[in-house]
């Protein structure tokens, strides 16, 4: 089975080069060079808000993310298959939201779906340390899916927010920031997890609903939109 699903991703990973490569889009350039220092300042202040507020929201998911498996079998007690199902509910959950919310957005503004994944990434780690059973962790995992229902948004407002010149490198240097801020998520979740398995769930809650309220806070809606 591991072997196969390697093969799978490989191949994968083939035929999204090969589609990559034939993807030609068209890319305005600044006449001079610019450094990292440069290109954080061009950053616009909501550009900034949104990614502070990103960085509570994914540092909420990392506490608890490698932690999940081990809650949901070896505290709740389903079996691994029944992880599994649970899994591919939260795919299925996610994937039948995008298109419909995504046009939402678009007509509606993008503010308001930003707030509801940030939500449902602060009310997931809640939900699951909640459930005692499989049917509500099912509940839970739903939840789970529905922190994809505003990312086509979020993503959007970055691209949108960047200088069109510095496109690529400030989205690129939003992730690293990201990246590299919320490394340490999954250390303070184990630490936490041999404290009590619940702890690190319920931290993840409180610092995920930070970033729902320092999103909500900052960023105005005609920078949403």
């Amino acid at each position: 089975g591991i072997h196969l699903g390697l093969a799978l991703t490989v191949g994968l990973a083939a035929i999204t080069l090969v589609a990559i490569r034939r993807i030609d889009i068209p890319v305005a350039r600044d006449e001079a060079p610019m450094n990292v220092a440069a290109v954080w300042r061009s950053l616009p202040a909501p550009l900034r808000w949104l990614l502070a507020s990103d960085i509570f929201v994914r540092t909420c998911e990392g506490l608890v993310d490698v932690f999940l498996v081990l809650y949901c079998i070896d505290v709740v007690g389903i079996s691994a298959p029944a992880y599994g199902i649970l899994i591919g509910v939260q795919a299925v959950t996610a994937i039948v939201s995008y298109l419909p919310v995504a046009r939402l957005a678009d007509r509606i503004g993008r503010k308001p779906f930003v707030i509801a994944t940030f939500v449902a990434f602060a009310a997931f780690p809640v939900a699951v340390v909640l459930a005692h059973d499989f049917m509500t962790l099912l509940v839970a995992f739903v939840v789970g899916g529905l922190r994809e229902v505003g990312e086509p948004a979020r993503k959007a407002m970055i691209v949108d927010l960047v200088r069109p010149s510095l496109r690529a490198r400030s989205i690129g240097l939003y992730y690293l920031v990201r990246s590299l801020t919320v490394a340490p998520a999954a250390f303070i979740g184990g630490v936490l997890w041999k404290v009590s398995p619940g702890l690190p769930f319920w931290l993840a809650g409180a610092i995920g609903l930070i970033g729902v309220a320092v999103f909500a806070a900052t960023v105005e809606e005609r920078y949403a939109s």
